[in-house]
């Protein structure tokens, strides 16, 4: 599985997402505030506004699934993939058990 290694640690993510709330009256814009705060913190301000917004959502300001929320779901959905792969391998099984039975019992 490929995983894009984080570059900003968790407290540069939660500073720069204070800063731009501490500063967002100062500019005419959302944008604004995180193109003028991004190059500060050395991000992309796209990446900085996904910050942001994530930020808001987990704090009820902004519709959506929160980042707990979003866990627990591809938790549940790896459970599920493996579960389905286990029942898979149990039908398997049961099919080869119940011809080998049939196979001895007509040979009988």
């Amino acid at each position: 599985m490929n995983k894009k290694a984080n570059r900003f640690s968790p407290e540069l993510r939660q500073r720069a997402v204070r800063m731009v709330r501490e500063h967002r009256a100062d500019y005419p814009s959302l944008w604004a505030a995180v193109e003028s705060i991004a190059p500060k913190i050395g991000c992309v301000p796209s990446t900085l506004l996904e910050w942001v917004q994530r930020d808001e959502v987990d704090s009820g300001e902004r519709p959506g699934i929160s980042s707990q929320e979003r866990e627990r779901i591809k938790m549940l959905e790896r459970e599920n993939k493996e579960l389905r792969r286990a029942n898979e391998i149990l039908k398997l099984a049961s099919a080869f058990f119940a011809k080998a039975e049939l196979d001895r019992t007509l040979k009988s």
